[in-house]
């Protein structure tokens, strides 16, 4: 009998210990589908942003991005950014619209052999077309990596090939050796070299566009730009703020460049890089150690300054909505969750509801792709891998 009751009692404690553990993994399958759930919203918000953007600033019929603030021009960077969007919302056919835009009127129909001149719009003559044969060497990169992408995802290999021309045609024309240093990408074919100087801009380095290249295009300059990158961003932020521009010659290293001492609408993006990065990738860590004048600041500040003196470290004004949204991949690297906090709460107050954009007219489309980028990262649209690949909400390659 005594047996008989030690069994029953087993069998009762068994019993009661399925049940607790059904209980635990049927709170485990709620809190999943509650987290899936809200990812999921959170990622809609991003989307509805982004059809909003859409109707705002791109025209649905030709893939133009148009700047409304700077008189209806279109830039080279305003087309590479909208690819990279079209991409993480898995829209294919908006991306081909603004990929033949850019190509046709930017590339004079060939980005295979061509650089894609950085402004178009209405010249004082009236007439609609080039404003510049010049480059701009980060939307160059832009538009190589976002073809590379779209190739892998979509499976389609006339992109990654195109975008591998457009890179290997990048190397060639606006990638120099910076005595010292190593091969670095300087911001457009001209005007930025002067003797052995040459004016750089940090933010047209994205840690994770030079990862990806170098995992594309192994025979390039990418992976030394990458590896030296951390020690650059470093040098060129003496008081923890990135600049707009810098100078750099053998003998005197980095100085002032003749663009001035800030570091503003440029070099925010420094830090949004940085913080939409894997921690993986090489030297991003570094990289955003390097950056600590700006965490150090939002300790003690609401919101990003407008400007830095990053010689002396003298921040002034209060930036834009966009340098908000741009810092809060950056403040998560720092796990500054009241700071954040405080970024995404101005958003809130400054999201116009008849727009569903920031701001109010005139509304400067730059503003809007910061924001952009930052809250799909934040929001999980995308994430980025350690060797710069992007992975959108939609796929698992």
């Amino acid at each position: 009998m005594a047996a008989i009751s030690m069994r029953i009692s087993i069998c009762y404690g068994f019993l009661r210990l399925r049940k607790s553990a059904g209980k635990i993994l049927v709170g485990i399958f709620l809190l999943a589908a509650f987290l899936s759930s809200a990812q999921a919203d959170t990622v809609s918000a991003w989307q509805k942003f982004w059809a909003d953007y859409q109707k705002f600033f791109i025209d649905s019929q030709s893939g133009r991005v148009i700047d409304w603030y700077e008189g209806g021009v279109t830039t080279s960077e305003g087309q590479s950014y909208a690819l990279f969007f079209a991409l993480v919302a898995n829209e294919p056919k908006v991306f081909a619209r603004v990929l033949a835009w850019t190509e046709n009127n930017l590339a004079h129909g060939n980005l295979a052999e061509n650089l894609p001149a950085w402004r178009w719009g209405k010249n004082q003559e009236g007439q609609w077309g080039l404003l510049s044969e010049n480059h701009a060497a980060d939307s160059d990169l832009w538009i190589a990596y976002d073809l590379i992408e779209a190739g892998r995802l979509w499976n389609r290999p006339n992109y990654t090939r195109l975008g591998e021309s457009l890179a290997r045609n990048i190397a060639a024309r606006e990638v120099l050796p910076m005595a010292g240093v190593g091969p670095m990408l300087i911001p457009g074919e001209k005007y930025f070299r002067f003797g052995s100087t040459l004016v750089i801009n940090p933010s047209y380095l994205p840690p994770f566009l030079l990862a990806a290249l170098a995992q594309h295009l192994p025979d390039g300059p990418w992976s030394e730009m990458l590896k030296k990158l951390p020690y650059v961003l470093q040098k060129t932020a003496p008081n923890g703020f990135s600049p707009d521009w810098i100078a750099y010659n053998a003998n005197r290293g980095f100085f002032p460049a003749p663009q001035g001492v800030d570091g503003s609408y440029n070099a925010i993006r420094v830090y949004l890089w940085a913080g939409i990065t894997d921690p993986d990738t090489e030297g991003a860590k570094a990289i955003v150690d390097s950056l600590w004048g700006m965490a150090l600041y939002l300790q003690s500040h609401d919101f990003p300054p407008v400007r830095v003196d990053v010689f002396s470290g003298k921040a002034d004004g209060v930036g834009p909505s966009g340098f908000s949204a741009a810092v809060i991949p950056f403040l998560a690297r720092y796990q500054m969750d009241k700071a954040i906090a405080a970024q995404l709460q101005r958003l809130a107050e400054e999201k116009d509801p008849q727009t569903g954009v920031y701001g109010h007219p005139p509304i400067h489309y730059y503003n809007q792709n910061l924001a952009l980028f930052a809250l799909g990262w934040y929001d999980h649209a995308y994430r980025l891998g350690p060797k710069g690949n992007v992975h959108p909400y939609w796929s698992e390659k």
